[in-house]
């Protein structure tokens, strides 16, 4: 009886469809719940500094081990999911985060702080890769618009999380407000996962939407290991870049003497414009292709990078910040469309794993690179520079990369 009935899951499955798309929504609310793990450390900065007593780069470690911890948890979590579904990655996520927030609440040295976010950032990681995973089997002709919008849901939370955590804090203390986001966080993401996403999509249907490809790592003349080596180490180069004004936003306004508050407003601004850029580059994506929208993402990301370095009015911070979310927001998510168009879909899911991680650890990288910068100048200036100088890197290698396939398919 068994087959039949899998036979019959098949018949009644319909990708594209109200349900998915009902699903698809679940799987937003979940990544935006989750999603806090990436941002409340950036706007508990400053009064974490201020209570340690520790130098700005000291200061940005807890960052630095949520991005390894979510680099990390990445690989393990999407291994899970290959093997329990969804609900499996939910509720260890949910467990992490939940006990991750209550040792960074009582956590007496920052040492102690930034490890708890490493557990932190383990438990958020279940909130992006498995969940794009998850929803890319429920849909076929609408997939990319369907990951894109998976995708934006960290930076849902990254523009509904800053002003929250940063009133909680001010009202509460950041302790008491870490202990608040383990209670609700971690049984949110219980919920949600175990009323909306417990069904499976149908084995046959994944399989068979799994086969087809568009291209191959010999289009550029590189092996396979070579293509994906390049590409990894662009995503690191950009998101060292991406994590100049994410990270440390709120404390340059507060250096400023604009307020951190201000900054916790302008890191949301970004994060809402990063949201619409992402959903934005998939109908750009599909029109153009993976490799062209990077670069797009790459040369845009380097031109408001740049605005910073001219203008520094509250202001022209608020317009900049919402242009750099508008120009940065595509570039994570062209790394799976460029994934999918020129691997074997059975190799899709380790290797934009992969990527991801190495995005992750660029993130981590940048974060602490610009606190040191920072200290050893007094300035964020040269952290600018030096985000620049990275963008340029990425750029160099995405343009070399269309060349290289140009070239091929010029010839062949």
């Amino acid at each position: 009886m068994k087959p039949v009935a899998e036979s019959k899951a098949v018949r009644d499955f319909v990708p594209d469809s109200r349900q998915a798309w009902l699903r698809l929504a679940a799987t937003v609310l979940v990544s935006t719940v989750g999603g806090v793990g990436m941002w409340s450390v950036v706007v508990a900065l400053p009064p974490v500094q201020a209570e340690f007593a520790v130098p700005r780069s000291q200061a940005s470690l807890p960052f630095t081990l949520a991005m390894v911890g979510f680099a990390l948890g990445g690989v393990f979590m999407g291994r899970l999911f290959d093997r329990t579904g969804i609900l499996g990655p939910l509720a260890l996520g949910a467990v992490a985060l939940s006990a991750g927030y209550l040792g960074a609440a009582d956590a007496g040295s920052l040492v102690m702080f930034a490890f708890a976010h490493a557990v932190i950032g383990f438990g958020t990681s279940a909130t992006l890769g498995p969940l794009i995973a998850d929803i890319a089997n429920w849909f076929v002709r609408r997939r990319g618009v369907a990951v894109t919008l998976c995708s934006a849901g960290n930076y849902l939370a990254g523009t509904v999380w800053p002003p929250i955590v940063q009133h909680a804090i001010a009202l509460y203390g950041w302790r008491a407000t870490h202990v608040g986001i383990a209670l609700t966080c971690g049984a949110a993401m219980l919920l949600i996962g175990a009323v909306a996403l417990r069904r499976r999509a149908p084995v046959a249907l994944i399989d068979a939407g799994a086969a087809a490809r568009k291209g191959a790592p010999a289009a550029f003349g590189l092996s396979a290991r070579g293509l994906q080596t390049l590409l990894a180490l662009a995503s690191v180069c950009c998101c060292v870049a991406m994590s100049m004004p994410q990270v440390h936003i709120v404390a340059y306004c507060g250096d400023l003497g604009y307020g951190v508050g201000r900054g916790a407003d302008m890191l949301a601004l970004m994060m809402a414009f990063g949201m619409v850029g992402r959903i934005g580059s998939g109908f750009i994506a599909d029109r153009i292709g993976g490799l062209p929208t990077l670069m797009l993402g790459s040369a845009l990301q380097g031109v408001a990078l740049l605005l910073y370095l001219f203008f520094d009015g509250l202001v022209s911070l608020y317009v900049i910040s919402a242009v750099f979310g508008l120009f940065q927001g595509g570039i994570v998510p062209s790394y799976a469309i460029i994934v999918r168009e020129y691997f074997p879909a059975k190799e899709a899911g380790t290797r934009v794993g992969i990527i991801l991680m190495a995005s992750l650890f660029g993130m981590a990288l940048g974060g602490w690179l610009s606190g040191y910068i920072f200290d050893l100048t007094g300035s964020y200036r040269a952290a600018f520079f030096n985000g620049l100088g990275w963008n340029a890197v990425n750029g160099t290698i995405v343009l070399w990369l269309l060349f290289r396939r140009q070239g091929r398919f010029a010839y062949a």
